[in-house]
């Protein structure tokens, strides 16, 4: 009898339990919601039922859950603030709170194992300065994280087994190192909470977070299951379709500020303009997906890299493609990365200096977002060039009127006629003309007496180090198409 009553009552508050309404895991304890925006707050409930949702902050909304339970809201949010706030959500069977929420500044971290590397990097793939980012953790308990489990699924998924994170000494090695650095500058400099949105997947192509109709749409790419597999039979992580399916569909609901983006190296070998072709379709999808507008789209060169010849093109290519993809979609920039491997990592995929790669998107994000026009964020790239008397005479755009150093240049090569690349000796170049200080860098070399293509680290694995007045890099680049 005994028995039976402890059934009875456990399928009683399992009845309870399940009328109550249900949020995805993303709409948890200690998230930040982005301010001074219409919010959107989703989840399940019983079909038609009313859904109230009230905030600490004097809101309250209420809507009406679908057929299938679904429903969504959107709340007014109030200015970036460290007070915690609490958002409950009741259905008429039963509220559900949600506590420690703030207010700030919310971005998505995408892409494959180089934002997908924490703090604490990976196994034989250190980050750079990592026990003083542990101590200095403590100075930013405003910055926040959610990961979201890399999954594969075949059907969008619209939710995810995550959890939000405070930053501390004991949970910061856990974050995304590229967002962490981001976020910590960005927390400096704003003085307000950051939420990182992590979805990403190691060794990912763009083509893993397309979706089905993209995919047939614009390109060759199986979307059935048995065509992903056996296209990439060996290597799961490079598969179509799954990974934006099961690991990025879940946040899509989620009002964001913008996307950092740091991927690549699993489409190096793309033919022709595919890749940035294909990155400004995701970018496109994105952004319809999440309804948000043209949001910021900030993402990152990939660093060089062996590809099993350091003087091979191959990385080169897709860098090219990468700086390509930036003059096509609207509002986005990327950030060079040609100075940010140590001589030793030519076989190393996973450069351990990410400090300064999330720090160049949070430079990046502040001019261009934020209102801080002093800060310098742009690298210098190719404009034009001249040849005379045997050289051939480099101007650079976006070098802030300097380019450096201003002898002992590294990293060119030229060509004659007969389009053999010979290094080159290069120096810095000024002289008054035209109302102007007319500036360049004079490449030149015994080898080849008239100089017709001039490159700049062109090469797999190729460092130089010309940087401008902010020592941001100089793009590598090249004025030949051969």
């Amino acid at each position: 009898m005994k028995r039976h009553l402890s059934l009875l009552l456990m399928a009683l508050l399992a009845t309870v339990a399940q009328a109550k309404v249900r949020l995805p895991h993303i709409i948890s304890d200690n998230m930040v919601l982005q301010q001074q925006t219409e919010a959107r707050l989703w989840g399940w409930a019983k079909a038609k039922a009313t859904v109230t949702v009230t905030t600490s902050w004097h809101q309250t909304v209420t809507t009406q859950a679908g057929k299938d339970g679904r429903w969504l809201v959107r709340v007014a949010t109030p200015a970036a603030s460290y007070t915690p706030q609490t958002i409950t959500f009741d259905d008429g069977d039963g509220a559900v709170s949600i506590t420690n929420v703030v207010t700030g500044e919310v971005w998505v971290c995408a892409g494959q194992s180089n934002m997908e590397m924490p703090v604490k990097g990976f196994w034989g793939c250190p980050v750079k300065g990592y026990n003083q980012v542990v101590l200095d953790a403590k100075n930013h308990r405003g910055v926040r994280s959610v990961k979201i489990p890399s999954t594969m699924r075949m059907e969008p998924q619209d939710d995810a087994d995550c959890q939000w994170r405070e930053c501390s000494p004991q949970t910061v090695g856990d974050f995304s190192a590229t967002g962490y650095f981001f976020a910590r500058v960005m927390h400096s400099a704003l003085d307000i909470p950051i939420g990182l949105i992590e979805a990403n997947k190691g060794g990912t192509r763009v083509e893993s977070w397309l979706t089905k109709e993209n995919l047939q749409k614009h390109t060759q790419e199986p979307t059935d299951s048995a065509g992903i597999v056996a296209f990439k039979p060996e290597y799961d992580y490079q598969r179509a379709l799954l990974w934006g399916n099961g690991t990025f569909n879940p946040i899509l609901n989620c009002t964001v500020k913008g996307i950092l983006f740091y991927q690549g190296c699993s489409n190096v070998g793309d033919p022709g303009n595919q890749y940035s072709e294909r990155l400004k379709l995701l970018v496109e999808q994105w952004r319809q997906q999440f309804a948000l507008g043209d949001i910021p789209f900030y993402f990152v060169e990939i660093a060089p890299f062996h590809y099993d010849d350091v003087d091979g093109l191959a990385g080169a290519l897709l860098r090219e493609q990468q700086f390509r993809a930036q003059q096509i979609i609207p509002n986005s920039s990327l950030v060079c990365t040609n100075d940010l491997v140590f001589p030793y990592e030519t076989t190393q995929i996973h450069p351990a200096q990410k400090q300064q790669v999330g720090e160049r998107l949070a430079w990046t994000a502040l001019a261009r977002d934020y209102g801080f026009d002093q800060v310098l964020y742009k690298s210098s790239s190719f404009k034009d060039m001249t040849v005379k008397d045997g050289a051939v005479y480099v101007h650079l755009q976006d070098n802030y009127h300097a380019d450096a150093p201003y002898e002992l240049i590294e990293g060119f090569e030229v060509a004659g006629a007969d389009r053999v690349f010979h290094p080159a000796q290069a120096r810095h170049f000024w002289q008054p003309g035209g109302g102007y200080w007319d500036e360049a860098i004079v490449v030149s070399s015994p080898q080849v007496s008239q100089p017709v293509a001039v490159r700049y680290c062109f090469r797999n694995f190729k460092v130089g180090n010309v940087t401008n007045a902010a020592n941001l890099p100089l793009f590598p680049f090249r004025t030949d198409s051969w």
